[in-house]
């Protein structure tokens, strides 16, 4: 399988990968970082992780002026696409889909050498995550389970490009946290081959559920709405820790409180209350896994100035108290680290 990202005028290419498309479970995961930056008229921070039959791309584009970029994969492959930003112009041969992004979206596509081109707006910060499969490593991690997407299978069987669902899907809270730890993995060697592989697994079980559930009727909100919606979600995800009340987070949008409180619950599926929250506990997960910080630090961290508060919050979440889930996360990396001397 051949991979390569080609910048249009000039013609400038950004990334040329070549792996086999079996599935091999004992295969080693490289690791390659792509920087590129001029001045301030373009940067390019792109990770990639390789194995027989999988490549993960954590890209992030910035131009001044509009560029086109062309991507093409010369063999079948499953993508399971990640965006993080709006207004990027996509067109894909034999495969008919929306035309612009929209942020924090997903969907999972089949295509049988697989053509497109991305026209990035000038000025606009590109982000996403795609995690291109071979058929086969596909077939290993989901074990062909037809009546999961019975629609979708039909179509690779017969090799006719295609996505899992007709419209990219908001990202649910369990696809944002298992995008984020695959983003920030420091795992090395082979734990970190089981590791990412997983995560996989388990991010495709997330998509499958928000594709194939259907979620309640809802009511109807037009684009206006929606768009300041997205930008109250927006607002809460760059500042969780110093969140505005209700009101003067209604007040930021230009939208009613009303309306707020029943289109942040018809769009995303939780108060704005709860989103907070989870907010808040996802990142004291992470900051009790990636160092050792005391219950009061986390509490503060994550907004919190009565750590009782934060506490009780915590274990309503995960069931259990903050600190016997940072002795067992303590424990847990001590055994990885005893794991990796002997592997």
């Amino acid at each position: 399988m051949k991979i390569k990202a080609t910048l249009l005028t000039p013609e400038t290419s950004i990334m040329k990968i070549q792996i086999g498309d079996k599935y091999y479970p004992k295969s080693i995961l490289t690791e390659e970082n792509i920087n590129i930056e001029n001045n301030d008229s373009e940067k390019i921070t792109s990770r990639h992780l390789i194995t027989e039959g999988l490549v993960l791309l954590d890209s992030q584009m910035y131009y001044s002026t509009a560029k086109t970029l062309l991507f093409e994969i010369d063999e079948e492959s499953i993508i399971m696409n990640f965006i993080y930003s709006s207004n990027l112009e996509t067109k894909i041969d034999k495969l008919e889909g929306e035309k612009y992004s929209k942020e924090n979206t997903h969907n999972i596509l089949y295509t049988n050498n697989f053509k497109a081109s991305f026209l990035i707006p000038e000025k606009t910060q590109v982000n996403y995550l795609s995690i291109i499969l071979s058929k086969e490593f596909y077939y290993n991690i989901i074990n062909e389970d037809w009546q999961l997407h019975e629609k979708f299978s039909k179509n690779i069987l017969h090799k006719k490009s295609s996505y899992l669902s007709s419209k990219y899907l908001p990202f649910t809270p369990a696809i944002q946290w298992v995008t984020h730890e695959i983003k920030s993995c420091t795992r090395q060697g082979t734990l970190k081959r089981i590791y990412i592989e997983s995560k996989i697994k388990e991010l495709l079980i997330h998509q499958l559920e928000a594709i194939t559930i259907k979620p309640p009727a809802k009511e109807k909100i037009d684009n206006e709405d929606y768009n300041k919606l997205l930008d109250a979600k927006k607002i809460l995800d760059n500042d969780y820790r110093n969140t505005p009340t209700l009101p003067e987070l209604s007040r930021k949008i230009s939208l009613n409180e009303f309306k707020l409180k029943k289109g942040f619950k018809a769009c995303f599926g939780t108060t704005v209350k709860s989103y907070i929250i989870k907010l808040r506990m996802e990142h004291a997960k992470e900051l009790f896994q990636s160092k050792s910080a005391t219950v009061s630090e986390v509490a503060y961290k994550c907004g919190y100035k009565d750590v009782s508060h934060f506490s009780a919050a915590f274990k309503s979440y995960y069931g259990f108290s903050p600190q016997k889930f940072k002795i067992n996360t303590d424990i847990i990396q001590f055994w990885l680290i005893g794991l990796s001397f002997f592997i």
